[in-house]
């Protein structure tokens, strides 16, 4: 299964703060500091246990735990790739709305 498809069967689903770092292999604490460091956007309740993510958020964190791991990349960095990732599938997807091949 890909990483976009498995966020798309998840988006509706509120996941955990637990759920998400057992599916990204990290630990809660790991999680909580990168919403404090706004390297992920939070949920608006600011008790953690009553965090819910999406399969969105689930996929965002998945990129950077590879970022971080593979590359030793600095938290904010990894968030800075990941987000030009998600704008060029952003821009992607509106090339092809407009009937353009984006490769």
């Amino acid at each position: 299964m890909t990483d976009k498809l498995a966020a798309q069967l998840l988006e509706e689903t509120a996941l955990s703060l637990e759920e998400v770092a057992t599916s990204c292999r990290v630990e809660v604490d790991w999680v909580i500091a990168r919403v404090r460091d706004r390297v992920l956007t939070g949920p608006p309740d600011p008790d953690p246990a009553r965090w819910a993510f999406s399969g969105t958020d689930l996929l965002r964190l998945r990129r950077i735990v590879a970022l971080e791991r593979d590359f030793d990349a600095d938290p904010m960095l990894a968030a800075m790739v990941v987000d030009l990732i998600e704008e060029l599938a952003r821009l992607r997807a509106r090339l092809r709305g407009a009937g353009l091949d984006p490769d």
